[in-house]
């Protein structure tokens, strides 16, 4: 069948995943379960910094107009198409006759999507390239619309690097969303492949105990634990 006829499937909004997770997905497929299926989730200095950076880049109430910009921040998106939904740090709306119409405004706008950083550019790491490119995917199915290109900002260099929305990098995000949603209706936490620099800065790595394999989930070894020690103390206090 030629793509052009090719059936579309769309999930119901039940079965919506997080659109954050792709990040998440990309860095690691077990933090990804870990967060997303098992329920698990630690702080530490980098997700904390990462929290005040956006601050404000999440701060509806910011929105703003400059002339011909409009500023739109914490902007609610969706795709049935793709399952997912979430939210866009900021996405820039510039008055263009290829733009999108918008409720209550003149004119047309092509939408731009930012999204924040609390670190620098990591060449190794493009997790964050996918989920920009997945909100823009959102952005074109709800506004009927194309977005060739939107940007990371890097708070620690005050920085914007462009990223273009090629169909390699779409794909990637339509075939990393059909393992989520796989994976999340199984309920199946991948086994760890391990990484010194990724596991060391990963804020879940005293709870993602790879030493389990796949024998059994981190939360259920989590339980397991505290019903022991549990136990134990209900048999002291008996005796």
């Amino acid at each position: 069948m030629s793509a052009s006829f090719r059936r579309v499937t769309e999930y119901p909004e039940d079965q919506w995943l997080m659109l954050s997770g792709i990040e998440h997905f990309e860095y690691c497929q077990r933090q990804w379960a870990l967060i997303h299926i098992e329920q698990l989730w630690k702080d530490n200095g980098l997700t904390t910094a990462g929290t005040i950076v956006h601050e404000r880049a999440d701060d509806y109430a910011q929105s703003e107009t400059r002339g011909d910009l409009l500023i739109l921040r914490n902007l609610r998106v969706f795709s049935a198409t793709l399952g997912v939904t979430g939210a866009c740090d900021v996405v820039e709306f510039r008055r263009s006759d290829s733009g999108a119409t918008l409720r209550g405004r003149d004119g047309r706008w092509q939408p731009y999507p930012v999204e924040y950083k609390h670190g620098g550019a990591q060449p190794y790491n493009r997790a964050g390239h996918y989920q920009l490119c997945c909100e823009a995917m959102c952005l074109e199915e709800m506004l009927s619309c194309t977005i060739p290109a939107g940007a990371m900002y890097y708070n620690k260099n005050r920085r914007r690097e462009v990223v273009e929305f090629d169909e390699e990098l779409r794909q990637r995000v339509r075939d990393d969303l059909a393992s989520m949603h796989a994976l999340f209706e199984r309920g199946y936490t991948p086994r760890v492949k391990r990484s010194k620099k990724r596991c060391r800065s990963c804020s879940l790595v005293d709870l993602c105990l790879p030493e389990l394999g796949s024998s059994e989930s981190a939360s259920s070894y989590i339980n397991d634990r505290i019903e022991e020690v549990a136990g134990g103390l209900n048999q002291k206090t008996a005796e």
